[in-house]
């Protein structure tokens, strides 16, 4: 007991940070009752409409007593701006029909005066959307973070090409996070290997060179590789007065996936390299003697003895970074420009920007699965219970 207790503030704390918005987020990204809290009656006539023609007239009445209340209570804005994520375009078509019908005398026809007012009001795929944002719950954010809509019949169809956005940016994120994972494992693994088997006062400078990094700010690392990469930066300085670059043939090396690519290795390389060190830091050099005794070359001896015996810090690195690297938002958003930026970057617009918050909690969600799913199948290849961090 005397240790549980001792672990209850952590538990708590981690609990309070961490478990609960992620159960909040989650629970956004499939809840969203701004609509059917506001428009009850209108939903209901609709749940017993056909769908094929025109509502009856009650529903459109019921409509604009429900929009003009909604407007009184302050509330018509989020309403028409969750109807419009369902369809684009609607948003205007309700504020201006109930700037409108506000302060008119009630028509003989509400119906007739709605779609004179609009003539959306008039379509089958406006009422379709209104139904389909007043779901209380609803699984439409995941369909759009998958690049999939439901049709008015209740099927799932592909979006348009043109808005084909989230899984062209799921696939660079997953593309790159591997890329980065090997690019630190080819540049880390001779580091740990060098410091692993340097004298001890040589492997103690070259682990404070590792550690440099995490004691300076991650902004301060990000900007600075602006200043070496940028057209008039550093390096294509260097590159132009050694006459391998022409001074007006400068390379772009900066806000695109180069920037995105290098600041990231540069920022996740710590983490390939500790784990690694960790790992051949227990293995006794003399195996390598032994295998070169009996006859085995340098290669032989590394491929058959020392890299089996490293692959336990090989998984936790690679695991490590390419978790760290999927999710990472500061630096491509800083160094990445249009065409590096990741799938974190969307999430953080839509939470920011435009506040949609279930399509951001659902962008989430696909990441978090599709981590999960990976790390499944990381698991069933390498084993999890093989890695060590030390």
């Amino acid at each position: 007991m005397r240790p549980a207790v001792l672990v209850l503030p952590l538990a708590a704390f981690i609990a309070v940070t961490f478990v609960a918005p992620l159960l909040v987020m989650l629970g956004r990204s499939v809840h969203d009752p701004m609509v059917a809290d506001a428009l009850p009656e209108t939903l209901g006539l609709l749940r017993s409409w056909d769908g094929e023609r025109t509502p009856p007239e009650a529903v459109f009445e019921t409509m604009a007593r429900e929009l003009l209340k909604a407007r009184r209570e302050k509330s018509l804005g989020r309403i028409a701006t969750r109807v419009n994520r369902v369809q684009a375009g609607l948003r205007s078509v309700l504020m201006k029909s109930v700037r409108r019908l506000r302060g008119a005398h009630p028509p003989d026809s509400w119906r007739e005066a709605m779609i004179a007012l609009d003539p959306k009001w008039g379509q089958t795929r406006t009422w379709h959307a209104i139904r389909r944002a007043g779901e209380r719950f609803t699984l439409r954010h995941y369909l759009h973070a998958l690049d999939l809509d439901q049709a008015p019949g209740g099927g799932i169809i592909r979006q348009p090409p043109d808005l084909r956005i989230y899984l062209p940016l799921l696939r660079r994120t997953l593309a790159v996070s591997l890329g980065i994972t090997l690019l630190c494992l080819l540049l880390g693994y001779p580091i740990a290997y060098l410091i692993a088997n340097a004298p001890p006062h040589r492997a103690n400078l070259l682990l404070l060179l590792v550690l440099v990094p995490f004691w300076t700010s991650l902004l301060v690392r990000t900007t600075s590789w602006i200043v070496l990469l940028q057209t008039q930066g550093v390096i294509n300085d260097l590159l132009a007065a050694v006459g391998l670059i022409a001074d007006d043939q400068r390379i772009s090396m900066i806000y695109n996936m180069t920037g995105t690519v290098v600041a990231m290795t540069h920022v996740l390389l710590p983490f390939m390299v500790l784990p690694l060190f960790s790992v051949m830091r227990t293995i006794p050099p003399l195996y390598m003697s032994a295998a070169a005794s009996l006859g085995a070359s340098f290669l032989q001896a590394f491929r058959r003895v020392y890299w089996p015996q490293t692959l336990p810090g090989v998984a936790a690195g690679s695991l490590l970074v390419f978790i760290l690297a999927i999710g990472y938002y500061i630096t491509p958003a800083l160094v990445g420009g249009q065409s590096g930026q990741l799938i974190s970057n969307m999430v953080a617009y839509h939470m920011q920007q435009s506040l949609n918050w279930g399509l951001a909690a659902a962008l989430g969600g696909v990441l978090l699965g599709g981590v999960f799913l990976l790390y499944l199948v990381f698991n069933r290849l390498v084993g999890v219970d093989r890695m060590r961090l030390g």
